[in-house]
């Protein structure tokens, strides 16, 4: 990481809604349980999840991170996670370590394996804007291809709306934003969340904590985001785009609204998500940069700026069996999809 990235961390712990009670509820209420280890009125949140013939483990989102804790403290939920995780028969647990300060950490209090998870639960490296400045200075920032794409659809007449603003369309954008996806999925042949779960996210959520803002052309939506405030961060957390009038650039324009809306929210940040800048692993085996387009298009809003990259996920492995047998599988599948995707 380099040093702007690491001054960047530590004034904004990407995520920090991931370890939030009104997350937590999400994922009940998605079925999910989920554990809280309180410490010095400092909880932190386990989600435990389930898979066909390895059985459960822990995840705990964005964690460990040394913001607003002290190391000591830290190492005190780790072992009572441990205990917790041993008591519901948890094969491991995934952990999302901010810093690779905090991931030593964690090797040296545990007594257990710590294994570089076979894929990251949330991307390791995030394009975080910061919009503490003037309209004219974000602007300015911008790319001048981003800046014309902006100006492209609002004299296109792209209208952007959003849940909360007009009384009884909330449940509306929810129902478009679903055909959206569907639609964004088959495009680009790439899988998403059960409708259930973003079903779930709109009614668990309070509704000034999560936005949906829908862009609409010729009197249809034609793309939407969902936009999570939380402290002082605005996080974009899904979009979708239908197959029809791309060329009025819709998810530009969506984007710019949100950050002017965080702006008078008093958000200091703006999180566009993951982006791949560094893709070594793909560049070793021949294949493209399946992110080079999100990864372009997030980058336009701010040309200086450089992502927060974090270490990734780790699973401390509790069960050596079931986790070997876990590993195993994972590896399986991985040549099974690398065959059909080459022939």
């Amino acid at each position: 990481m380099n040093t702007f990235s690491e001054n960047f961390a530590k004034k904004v712990y990407t995520g920090g809604f991931l370890q939030s009670r009104e997350w937590a509820d999400f994922q009940k209420a998605v079925g999910r349980n989920v554990y809280e280890i309180d410490d010095e009125n400092m909880p932190v949140f386990a989600i435990e999840h389930r898979l066909p013939m390895v059985g459960g483990y822990f995840y705990v989102p964005r964690w460990p991170k040394s913001a607003g804790s002290n190391q000591e403290s830290a190492v005190r939920k780790i072992q009572n996670m441990i205990d917790i995780s041993k008591t519901n028969n948890s094969s491991w647990i995934r952990i999302e370590p901010e810093n690779d300060k905090m991931l030593q950490l964690v090797k040296k209090n545990v007594d257990y394996k710590i294994k570089k998870a076979p894929h990251d639960m949330q991307p390791r490296e995030n394009f975080i804007i910061d919009i503490a400045k003037t309209e004219q200075e974000l602007l300015a920032d911008m790319k001048s291809k981003t800046r014309y794409n902006i100006r492209l659809a609002k004299k296109q007449g792209v209208e952007i709306v959003t849940s909360g603003r007009r009384q009884g369309q909330g449940e509306n954008y929810v129902e478009e934003f679903l055909k959206l996806t569907k639609q964004m999925a088959l495009r680009q042949g790439i899988k998403t969340h059960l409708e259930e779960y973003y079903r779930k996210m709109v009614e668990s959520l309070p509704k000034e904590m999560l936005k949906i803002y829908a862009a609409k052309y010729g009197g249809k939506i034609i793309a939407a985001n969902l936009v999570l405030f939380y402290e002082n961060v605005a996080t974009y957390l899904h979009g979708a785009s239908g197959n029809e009038h791309r060329n009025v650039m819709a998810p530009h324009i969506l984007h710019w609204q949100a950050i002017l809306d965080a702006k008078e929210r008093g958000c200091r940040f703006y999180d566009f998500g993951g982006v791949k800048i560094s893709n070594k692993e793909q560049a070793a085996i021949g294949k493209s940069n399946s992110w080079e387009g999100i990864t372009r298009f997030k980058l336009g809003f701010s040309q200086k700026t450089k992502p927060v990259v974090f270490p990734g996920s780790y699973d401390i492995v509790i069960n050596q069996w079931r986790y070997w047998l876990y590993r195993t599988l994972q590896y399986i599948k991985a040549l099974i999809l690398n065959f059909k995707q080459r022939f």
